[in-house]
């Protein structure tokens, strides 16, 4: 039988809108959505505003363990490069069981701050030695079975990692654990077909960097691609990288890519900090998405994405947390923005015709990251999962508020602690700000850091 929820207020496709019935059907798809509705008996009642679930379009699950424990000031020339050897470390420690219980956390505060559904870019494939497991989809089933647990949505993108730098060069031992041949990645692919074709899953092609991959490897893949699935890549993410990838090929990260690759709407470019303005420009025409982590971003001193000028080109986007020093949406949206604010000595940067900023960037994320996904989600209209996020009705910010100051009193003014309730796939998963599993599921995350670190 149908379920239902009854909104006072919600987001929908074409605007807000008062007294909304969401009705879904027993796999947690929307088949019905009503306005100006009366609240039927038995219907779910939300107690505050209610928005579509944000998509997490990037995410290093392990690497949750070590936020905040690299903030330590050791080497006068401190950036991304010697942030990875930290990374390398941790990496060479971690066992399957502590990767789920990290993921499993990590998914759940996820949850709680507002996502929904999760892109895991998942490249810790191996052993410690650089072996494979007896089932060499161990620790991508276990990412999977983690947000399983948790309730969270998940794309899972397992990662070809074949090389340590461009041009094929040899891995190091730090990278070990994540090396896979074209046809052992292919094999990977296919064993995890079978996981991921339930709802609430989806599996896409990924490619760690232009560093870790040929252009033979990315047209082989992509040649055995005769589906939808969405395809990710990290690219351009520090000058170190642009400036190597010159030296290699004589051309920049992204425009390379575009000169050899057929780049279209299924791809996600994660970051693409140093993208000029042809390589803004041909991003845009593709339709291709670009998957900023503004929080990552800041962390690790990448440089800010031109998203003023790439929105200014018809530009797609979507927003992630990466290696989870933050886990807000308000966190990701605030610093996109407030990125370009002092970027650009100006406020108010990125919005549309409407002029609202915080509906903007939310809407616009929503679209950007369902699409990056490849999942139906993203707004609340039928044939979507019914994912929605519930914000607090009672906090005095929102009284009296309406339309998208909503939005611009969360985002600019408001924490986590506004998400009240939130529904995965018909779903609750977290209610009065709470999940279910969290207090277990932080003492085995505990019980793993300890272990690890």
């Amino acid at each position: 039988m149908p379920r239902t929820v009854f909104a006072p207020v919600a987001l929908l496709p074409e605007g807000w809108a008062e007294r909304v019935l969401i009705e879904f059907d027993r796999n947690g798809y929307v088949i019905k959505v009503e306005k100006g509705a009366s609240a039927p008996a038995g219907a779910d009642q939300c107690r505050g505003p209610v928005l579509p679930g944000m998509p997490n379009l990037h995410s290093h699950a392990f690497q949750r363990a070590m936020a905040g424990l690299a903030e330590v000031a050791l080497n006068p020339e401190d950036s991304f490069w010697t942030w990875r050897e930290l990374m390398y470390r941790l990496v060479g420690r971690l066992t399957p069981e502590q990767v789920e219980d990290i993921a499993h956390y990590l998914y759940i505060d996820m949850l709680k701050g507002g996502y929904t559904a999760v892109a895991e870019f998942h490249y810790l494939h191996h052993g410690p030695d650089g072996k494979p497991y007896a089932d060499p989809a161990e620790m991508s089933r276990r990412v999977l079975h983690a947000a399983e647990r948790a309730g969270i949505g998940i794309t899972l993108l397992p990662v070809l990692y074949a090389h340590g730098g461009f041009g094929g060069k040899t891995p190091s031992d730090g990278q070990k654990r994540f090396i896979n041949s074209t046809d052992s990645y292919l094999k990977l692919q296919e064993a995890l077909a079978r996981d991921c074709a339930v709802p609430g899953r989806r599996l896409g092609f990924c490619f760690h960097s232009l560093r870790a991959v040929t252009l033979e490897q990315i047209k082989t893949v992509m040649g055995g691609a005769g589906d939808d699935r969405p395809v990710h890549v990290h690219i351009a993410e520090q000058q170190k990288e642009v400036d190597d990838c010159l030296a290699w090929s004589g051309r920049r990260p992204i425009q390379w890519l575009y000169d050899n690759v057929g780049i279209d709407a299924r791809w996600c470019l994660i970051h693409a900090t140093h993208a000029d303005a042809g390589e803004v420009a041909a991003m845009a025409g593709s339709k291709a998405v670009a998957g900023l982590c503004p929080t990552t971003e800041a962390n690790l001193g990448d440089g800010l994405f031109p998203a003023l000028e790439f929105l200014q080109e018809g530009g797609r986007l979507g927003i992630g947390s990466d290696s989870h020093v933050s886990l807000s949406v308000v966190e990701e949206l605030r610093w996109l923005e407030y990125g370009q604010r002092l970027k650009h000595e100006r406020r108010n940067r990125l919005h549309d015709s409407n002029k609202h900023v915080a509906g903007y960037l939310y809407r616009a994320s929503l679209a950007g990251g369902a699409q990056a996904l490849g999942q139906k989600m993203g707004a609340i209209e039928v044939g979507n999962r019914a994912d929605l996020v519930v914000l607090d009705g009672q906090h005095p910010l929102l009284a009296h508020i309406s339309g998208d100051d909503i939005l611009g009193r969360w985002l600019f003014a408001g924490l986590n602690r506004m998400v009240k309730d939130v529904m995965v796939g018909g779903e609750w998963v977290v209610q009065d700000g709470r999940h279910g599993n969290e207090i277990e599921a932080g003492r085995a995350f505990a019980a793993a850091i300890e272990a690890a670190i």
